[in-house]
Protein backbone atom coordinates (compact mmCIF):
# COMPACT_ATOMS: atom_id res chain seq x y z
CA UNK A 1 0.00 0.00 0.00
CA UNK A 2 0.96 3.60 -0.94
CA UNK A 3 1.73 5.64 2.20
CA UNK A 4 2.75 8.85 2.44
CA UNK A 5 5.81 8.26 5.36
CA UNK A 6 7.32 6.25 2.46
CA UNK A 7 7.45 9.48 0.06
CA UNK A 8 10.72 11.56 -0.14
CA UNK A 9 9.55 14.90 -0.86
CA UNK A 10 8.61 15.98 2.59
CA UNK A 11 6.35 19.38 3.79
CA UNK A 12 8.67 21.51 5.91
CA UNK A 13 5.38 23.12 7.37
CA UNK A 14 5.81 21.54 11.14
CA UNK A 15 4.50 22.32 14.33
CA UNK A 16 7.79 21.81 16.26
CA UNK A 17 6.87 22.45 20.18
CA UNK A 18 10.11 21.80 20.94
CA UNK A 19 12.31 25.02 19.43
CA UNK A 20 13.84 27.60 22.20
CA UNK A 21 15.93 30.37 21.63
CA UNK A 22 19.07 28.26 22.98
CA UNK A 23 19.83 27.10 19.44
CA UNK A 24 18.73 24.46 17.14
CA UNK A 25 17.12 21.17 19.36
CA UNK A 26 18.56 18.20 19.38
CA UNK A 27 17.32 15.54 16.79
CA UNK A 28 14.01 14.15 17.46
CA UNK A 29 13.08 10.65 18.30
CA UNK A 30 11.31 8.93 15.56
CA UNK A 31 7.77 7.32 16.94
CA UNK A 32 4.86 5.23 14.99
CA UNK A 33 1.39 6.33 16.74
CA UNK A 34 -1.39 4.37 15.79
CA UNK A 35 -5.25 5.59 16.50
CA UNK A 36 -6.81 2.05 16.01
CA UNK A 37 -10.43 1.64 15.08
CA UNK A 38 -12.88 -0.94 16.12
CA UNK A 39 -16.20 -1.77 14.39
CA UNK A 40 -17.70 0.78 16.69
CA UNK A 41 -16.00 3.75 15.54
CA UNK A 42 -14.30 3.50 18.61
CA UNK A 43 -9.89 4.46 19.10
CA UNK A 44 -7.68 2.36 21.53
CA UNK A 45 -5.89 3.89 24.31
CA UNK A 46 -3.17 1.82 26.28
CA UNK A 47 -1.51 2.72 29.66
CA UNK A 48 2.31 3.29 29.90
CA UNK A 49 3.38 0.27 32.44
CA UNK A 50 5.47 0.96 34.89
CA UNK A 51 9.13 1.29 34.84
CA UNK A 52 8.67 3.48 32.08
CA UNK A 53 8.80 7.63 31.58
CA UNK A 54 5.53 8.65 32.41
CA UNK A 55 4.28 5.02 34.06
CA UNK A 56 0.12 5.06 34.26
CA UNK A 57 -0.19 7.90 31.77
CA UNK A 58 -2.77 7.11 28.80
CA UNK A 59 -1.59 7.42 25.19
CA UNK A 60 -2.07 6.43 21.30
CA UNK A 61 -0.31 2.63 20.91
CA UNK A 62 3.22 2.51 18.82
CA UNK A 63 6.89 2.84 19.39
CA UNK A 64 10.13 3.97 17.93
CA UNK A 65 11.18 3.97 14.64
CA UNK A 66 14.37 2.05 14.30
CA UNK A 67 17.38 3.09 11.85
CA UNK A 68 16.91 2.46 7.99
CA UNK A 69 12.73 1.54 8.90
CA UNK A 70 10.13 3.44 7.73
CA UNK A 71 7.42 4.78 9.91
CA UNK A 72 4.73 2.41 8.61
CA UNK A 73 7.01 -0.38 9.35
CA UNK A 74 7.30 0.60 12.64
CA UNK A 75 4.06 0.75 13.50
CA UNK A 76 3.17 -3.08 12.26
CA UNK A 77 5.87 -4.11 14.34
CA UNK A 78 5.36 -2.17 17.13
CA UNK A 79 1.60 -2.92 17.50
CA UNK A 80 2.21 -6.75 16.66
CA UNK A 81 4.88 -6.85 19.37
CA UNK A 82 2.90 -4.67 21.70
CA UNK A 83 -0.76 -5.96 20.62
CA UNK A 84 -0.24 -9.18 19.01
CA UNK A 85 -2.40 -8.00 16.09
CA UNK A 86 -1.18 -7.74 12.87
CA UNK A 87 -2.29 -4.65 10.62
CA UNK A 88 -3.86 -4.75 7.36
CA UNK A 89 -4.86 -1.14 6.57
CA UNK A 90 -3.40 2.10 8.11
CA UNK A 91 -3.20 5.42 6.53
CA UNK A 92 -0.91 8.35 7.06
CA UNK A 93 -2.28 11.31 9.06
CA UNK A 94 -0.85 14.16 10.91
CA UNK A 95 2.93 14.76 12.30
CA UNK A 96 3.15 16.36 15.60
CA UNK A 97 6.86 17.60 17.01
CA UNK A 98 6.77 17.74 21.02
CA UNK A 99 9.85 18.07 23.53
CA UNK A 100 9.02 15.86 27.18
CA UNK A 101 11.54 16.44 30.05
CA UNK A 102 13.16 13.07 28.79
CA UNK A 103 13.24 13.36 25.21
CA UNK A 104 12.26 15.31 21.87
CA UNK A 105 10.00 13.12 19.75
CA UNK A 106 8.28 13.12 16.51
CA UNK A 107 5.39 11.39 16.39
CA UNK A 108 4.06 10.12 12.91
CA UNK A 109 0.44 9.22 13.51
CA UNK A 110 -1.97 6.59 11.08
CA UNK A 111 -4.80 5.78 11.41
CA UNK A 112 -5.41 1.70 11.51
CA UNK A 113 -8.69 0.39 10.13
CA UNK A 114 -7.61 -2.63 9.77
CA UNK A 115 -5.82 -5.35 11.85
CA UNK A 116 -6.34 -8.64 12.53
CA UNK A 117 -6.09 -11.10 15.64
CA UNK A 118 -6.38 -11.33 19.04
CA UNK A 119 -5.61 -7.63 21.21
CA UNK A 120 -4.07 -7.84 24.16
CA UNK A 121 -1.33 -6.32 26.44
CA UNK A 122 1.92 -8.25 25.70
CA UNK A 123 3.97 -6.05 28.02
CA UNK A 124 0.91 -6.07 30.73
CA UNK A 125 -0.16 -2.91 30.00
CA UNK A 126 -3.60 -1.85 29.75
CA UNK A 127 -5.97 -0.41 27.09
CA UNK A 128 -9.46 0.81 26.93
CA UNK A 129 -11.58 1.71 23.93
CA UNK A 130 -13.05 5.24 23.59
CA UNK A 131 -14.81 7.69 22.17
CA UNK A 132 -13.80 11.24 21.02
CA UNK A 133 -17.50 12.55 22.80
CA UNK A 134 -16.39 10.67 26.20
CA UNK A 135 -13.20 10.28 26.89
CA UNK A 136 -13.29 8.72 30.63
CA UNK A 137 -9.18 8.27 31.12
CA UNK A 138 -6.97 10.12 32.99
CA UNK A 139 -4.31 11.40 32.93
CA UNK A 140 -3.12 11.28 28.85
CA UNK A 141 0.12 12.09 28.08
CA UNK A 142 0.28 15.82 26.95
CA UNK A 143 1.12 15.47 23.42
CA UNK A 144 -2.23 14.07 22.62
CA UNK A 145 -4.59 17.31 23.08
CA UNK A 146 -4.23 18.31 19.69
CA UNK A 147 -4.44 14.81 18.49
CA UNK A 148 -7.86 14.32 20.21
CA UNK A 149 -8.92 17.71 18.56
CA UNK A 150 -8.32 16.55 15.01
CA UNK A 151 -9.85 13.24 15.93
CA UNK A 152 -13.22 15.37 16.39
CA UNK A 153 -13.39 16.25 13.19
CA UNK A 154 -15.60 14.40 10.42
CA UNK A 155 -14.20 13.19 7.38
CA UNK A 156 -16.22 14.72 4.88
CA UNK A 157 -17.01 18.74 5.01
CA UNK A 158 -20.04 20.25 3.01
CA UNK A 159 -19.81 23.88 1.49
CA UNK A 160 -22.65 26.09 0.68
CA UNK A 161 -23.55 26.72 -2.83
CA UNK A 162 -26.55 27.94 -1.73
CA UNK A 163 -26.35 31.12 -4.75
CA UNK A 164 -26.39 28.41 -7.50
CA UNK A 165 -29.37 26.92 -6.72
CA UNK A 166 -31.85 29.49 -4.72
CA UNK A 167 -31.65 29.84 -0.89
CA UNK A 168 -34.87 27.93 0.29
CA UNK A 169 -34.24 25.48 -2.38
CA UNK A 170 -30.88 25.07 -0.71
CA UNK A 171 -32.16 25.22 3.14
CA UNK A 172 -35.14 22.55 1.85
CA UNK A 173 -32.12 20.03 1.03
CA UNK A 174 -29.73 20.21 4.27
CA UNK A 175 -31.51 18.64 6.86
CA UNK A 176 -31.72 15.66 4.52
CA UNK A 177 -27.85 15.74 4.78
CA UNK A 178 -27.44 16.68 8.18
CA UNK A 179 -29.53 13.49 8.69
CA UNK A 180 -27.53 11.33 6.55
CA UNK A 181 -24.26 12.39 9.04
CA UNK A 182 -22.41 15.46 7.49
CA UNK A 183 -21.15 17.19 10.21
CA UNK A 184 -19.60 19.76 9.32
CA UNK A 185 -20.86 22.81 7.34
CA UNK A 186 -19.06 25.55 5.48
CA UNK A 187 -21.25 29.14 4.63
CA UNK A 188 -19.68 30.59 1.41
CA UNK A 189 -21.71 32.37 -0.74
CA UNK A 190 -19.20 35.05 -2.22
CA UNK A 191 -21.71 36.47 -4.06
CA UNK A 192 -24.18 37.77 -1.79
CA UNK A 193 -24.28 41.05 0.53
CA UNK A 194 -23.83 41.18 4.04
CA UNK A 195 -27.27 40.76 4.95
CA UNK A 196 -28.13 37.76 2.70
CA UNK A 197 -25.27 36.07 4.15
CA UNK A 198 -26.26 36.66 8.08
CA UNK A 199 -29.67 35.76 7.46
CA UNK A 200 -28.81 32.26 5.58
CA UNK A 201 -26.11 31.68 8.18
CA UNK A 202 -28.56 31.99 10.97
CA UNK A 203 -30.64 29.57 9.08
CA UNK A 204 -28.12 26.75 8.69
CA UNK A 205 -26.37 27.57 11.77
CA UNK A 206 -30.13 26.57 13.69
CA UNK A 207 -30.36 23.76 11.48
CA UNK A 208 -26.96 22.15 11.77
CA UNK A 209 -26.50 22.32 15.65
CA UNK A 210 -30.13 20.22 15.62
CA UNK A 211 -28.06 17.66 14.42
CA UNK A 212 -25.26 17.92 16.60
CA UNK A 213 -23.01 19.45 13.23
CA UNK A 214 -20.57 22.48 13.39
CA UNK A 215 -20.40 25.28 11.46
CA UNK A 216 -17.87 27.90 9.39
CA UNK A 217 -18.00 31.18 8.48
CA UNK A 218 -16.19 31.66 5.30
CA UNK A 219 -13.60 34.91 5.83
CA UNK A 220 -15.92 36.78 8.19
CA UNK A 221 -15.02 36.00 12.04
CA UNK A 222 -17.93 38.83 12.88
CA UNK A 223 -20.11 37.13 11.11
CA UNK A 224 -19.67 34.17 13.02
CA UNK A 225 -20.09 35.22 15.52
CA UNK A 226 -23.19 37.09 15.02
CA UNK A 227 -24.96 34.21 13.40
CA UNK A 228 -23.38 31.42 16.17
CA UNK A 229 -21.57 29.77 13.76
CA UNK A 230 -18.45 27.39 15.47
CA UNK A 231 -15.69 29.03 13.82
CA UNK A 232 -14.27 30.50 10.42
CA UNK A 233 -12.87 29.64 7.53
CA UNK A 234 -10.04 31.63 6.20
CA UNK A 235 -9.24 32.01 2.87
CA UNK A 236 -5.91 31.55 1.64
CA UNK A 237 -4.79 35.64 1.12
CA UNK A 238 -5.96 36.10 4.48
CA UNK A 239 -3.32 33.66 6.42
CA UNK A 240 -0.88 36.58 5.37
CA UNK A 241 -2.65 39.40 6.89
CA UNK A 242 -2.97 38.03 10.38
CA UNK A 243 -0.80 38.11 12.98
CA UNK A 244 -2.78 35.82 15.35
CA UNK A 245 -5.29 32.80 15.07
CA UNK A 246 -8.75 34.21 15.35
CA UNK A 247 -10.49 34.28 18.20
CA UNK A 248 -12.78 31.51 17.69
CA UNK A 249 -13.61 27.86 18.93
CA UNK A 250 -12.94 26.62 15.30
CA UNK A 251 -10.59 27.30 12.72
CA UNK A 252 -10.03 26.21 9.01
CA UNK A 253 -7.88 27.62 6.58
CA UNK A 254 -7.80 27.38 2.38
CA UNK A 255 -4.18 26.32 0.93
CA UNK A 256 -2.88 25.57 -2.59
CA UNK A 257 0.65 25.59 -2.18
CA UNK A 258 3.77 24.84 0.44
CA UNK A 259 3.39 28.46 1.50
CA UNK A 260 -0.29 28.99 2.25
CA UNK A 261 0.02 25.30 4.36
CA UNK A 262 3.50 26.52 6.53
CA UNK A 263 1.15 30.09 7.04
CA UNK A 264 -1.71 28.25 8.45
CA UNK A 265 0.47 25.50 10.79
CA UNK A 266 1.96 28.86 11.73
CA UNK A 267 -0.83 30.54 12.94
CA UNK A 268 -2.38 27.44 14.76
CA UNK A 269 -5.77 26.92 12.54
CA UNK A 270 -7.62 23.61 13.64
CA UNK A 271 -7.07 22.24 9.85
CA UNK A 272 -7.18 23.32 6.42
CA UNK A 273 -8.31 22.01 3.13
CA UNK A 274 -6.04 21.82 0.08
CA UNK A 275 -6.65 21.63 -3.61
CA UNK A 276 -7.87 21.70 -6.32
CA UNK A 277 -6.63 17.72 -6.57
CA UNK A 278 -8.91 17.28 -9.94
CA UNK A 279 -10.28 20.12 -12.39
CA UNK A 280 -13.08 21.97 -11.13
CA UNK A 281 -15.35 24.51 -12.33
CA UNK A 282 -14.95 26.96 -9.63
CA UNK A 283 -11.04 27.27 -10.43
CA UNK A 284 -11.31 26.06 -13.89
CA UNK A 285 -8.00 27.94 -14.41
CA UNK A 286 -6.09 26.19 -11.26
CA UNK A 287 -3.97 23.20 -12.56
CA UNK A 288 -5.06 20.35 -10.59
CA UNK A 289 -2.54 18.96 -7.93
CA UNK A 290 -3.41 15.13 -8.35
CA UNK A 291 -3.21 12.85 -5.46
CA UNK A 292 0.40 12.04 -5.91
CA UNK A 293 1.01 16.27 -5.62
CA UNK A 294 -1.06 16.41 -3.06
CA UNK A 295 0.27 13.58 -0.63
CA UNK A 296 3.60 15.02 -1.12
CA UNK A 297 2.62 18.68 -0.45
CA UNK A 298 1.16 17.14 3.41
CA UNK A 299 3.27 14.52 4.03
CA UNK A 300 4.68 15.33 7.97
CA UNK A 301 2.09 17.97 7.87
CA UNK A 302 0.83 18.86 11.45
CA UNK A 303 -3.16 19.51 10.74
CA UNK A 304 -5.64 17.81 9.20
CA UNK A 305 -5.88 17.79 5.82
CA UNK A 306 -9.33 17.81 3.72
CA UNK A 307 -8.64 17.23 -0.28
CA UNK A 308 -10.90 19.68 -2.33
CA UNK A 309 -11.77 19.92 -6.31
CA UNK A 310 -13.82 17.79 -7.95
CA UNK A 311 -14.48 15.27 -5.56
CA UNK A 312 -17.43 13.38 -4.00
CA UNK A 313 -17.55 11.21 -1.04
CA UNK A 314 -16.31 7.55 -3.36
CA UNK A 315 -12.87 9.59 -2.90
CA UNK A 316 -12.55 9.18 0.27
CA UNK A 317 -10.20 6.12 0.57
CA UNK A 318 -7.83 7.89 -2.49
CA UNK A 319 -8.17 10.90 -0.14
CA UNK A 320 -6.71 8.78 2.85
CA UNK A 321 -4.18 7.06 1.28
CA UNK A 322 -2.61 10.47 0.54
CA UNK A 323 -2.50 11.36 3.78
CA UNK A 324 -5.60 13.34 3.70
CA UNK A 325 -8.26 13.78 7.08
CA UNK A 326 -11.02 13.54 4.50
CA UNK A 327 -13.01 15.06 1.66
CA UNK A 328 -14.11 18.81 1.46
CA UNK A 329 -17.25 19.36 -0.97
CA UNK A 330 -18.67 22.49 -2.64
CA UNK A 331 -21.56 20.60 -4.62
CA UNK A 332 -20.84 16.57 -3.83
CA UNK A 333 -21.96 17.19 -0.75
CA UNK A 334 -25.39 18.06 -1.49
CA UNK A 335 -26.43 15.81 -4.14
CA UNK A 336 -27.72 11.77 -3.86
CA UNK A 337 -24.20 10.62 -4.31
CA UNK A 338 -23.77 11.72 -0.44
CA UNK A 339 -26.58 9.55 0.89
CA UNK A 340 -24.90 6.26 -0.32
CA UNK A 341 -21.38 7.43 0.88
CA UNK A 342 -20.03 5.62 3.94
CA UNK A 343 -18.86 8.43 6.43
Amino acid sequence: MTVRAQRATLCTARVDESAGAGGSPAPPISVAAAVIYDDQGRFLLAQRPAGKAYAGYWEFPGGKVDAGETAHAALCRELHEELGIEVTRAYPWITRYYKYEHAHVKLNFFRVTGWRGELHGKEGQAFTWQSIDKIDVDPMLPANAPVLRALALPKLYGITHAADVGAERFLARLPLVLDAGLRLVQVREPSWSEAEREGFARRVVQLAHQHDARVLINGDAGLAARSGADGVHLRAQQLFKLQTRPDCRLVGASCHDRRELDRAAALGVDFVVLGPVAATPTHASATPLGWQGFGDLIAEYALPVYALGGLTPAHLPQALDAGAHGVAMLRAAWEDAFFSARH
